[in-house]
């Protein structure tokens, strides 16, 4: 699985111009599933973003989880991040999951992150989204399982 995330002061996402989700000070998660991906491998990319030092201590430096800030978290659907972009003008999506596949593994990492964190909303599973945020930093990573 992959996951993009940024950390944000806030971020929100809309489905036909009605506010689906919105969030305040933690973290914005685009989440990509690949064919070969299955439950383990999403608890294990949960686990390493929920305590990924992206925010500032005391001295500044980036040495604070989102658990520990208590922050919040916005996970969103994004498919296109496993494309294959390797060759042409256009991007493959054969490196995706099929889109039944993905929902499952995307509805079992956001049912795994609610148990986990006290603050988790969501992006509409194949909806059309308007996702729009504030970046602190900016800071943005990609992380892999």
């Amino acid at each position: 699985m992959i996951a993009l995330l940024q950390r944000v002061v806030h971020a929100k996402v809309e489905v036909a111009g009605i506010v689906t989700a919105s969030i305040g000070v933690g973290l914005l998660v685009f989440v990509g599933v690949r064919p070969d991906d299955n439950e383990t491998a999403a608890e294990r990319l949960l686990t390493r973003l929920l305590q990924y030092r992206v925010f500032a201590d005391e001295a500044g430096k980036m040495n604070r989880s989102l658990t520990q800030v208590r922050g919040e978290l916005l996970l969103v659907p994004q498919f296109t991040l496993a494309a294959d972009t390797t060759r042409g003008l256009r991007p493959g999506f054969s490196t995706a999951a099929p889109p039944q596949m993905g929902k499952r593994l995307f509805e079992h990492f956001v049912q795994a992150a609610t148990v986990s964190h006290p603050r988790v909303q969501t992006g509409v599973f194949g909806a059309h989204m308007q996702v729009s945020l504030c970046n602190d930093g900016p800071v943005t990573f990609w992380l892999e399982s």
